[in-house]
């Protein structure tokens, strides 16, 4: 299953350089992931109220080129099995104009339980399916 959320750069999160802040893109790719996983009805709210959270357990994210102020581009999303506890999502920022690729990314998390131990939600295993 791939998933696509468009954005555009904002000033604001360009650093001297002019380019996107390195630690910007995380914000992205939360972003795309929280629409994605509301895209197939899963609640982070709802969730949290039944005391599980969804939690980040590794980040890998490679840089490939650097966007700008004002650049449009969009982020891909795709939902791995990585354990039986473990799910990823492989996400990748696309710079709309030239389709070039800007960063590939692997983050990969669970679900924890009110007493802290991790599990695999069902909503997330049926995507699996």
């Amino acid at each position: 299953m791939t998933f696509k959320v468009d954005f555009k750069v904002r000033d604001y999160e360009c650093d001297v350089q002019g380019i996107v802040n390195n630690s910007v893109y995380f914000n992205y790719l939360e972003h795309a992931r929280h629409e994605f996983l509301h895209a197939q009805g899963i609640n982070f709210a709802k969730l949290a109220e039944d005391k599980i959270n969804l939690v980040v357990l590794r980040s890998e994210m490679d840089y490939k080129s650097s966007l700008r102020p004002g650049d449009a581009f969009y982020v891909v999303v795709k939902l791995e099995r990585v354990s039986r506890l473990k799910f990823g999502f492989r996400q990748t920022v696309y710079r709309k104009a030239d389709q070039k690729v800007m960063l590939q990314a692997l983050v990969i998390g669970t679900a924890l339980n009110e007493k802290g131990r991790p599990f695999l939600l069902a909503e997330i295993d049926k995507l699996f399916e």
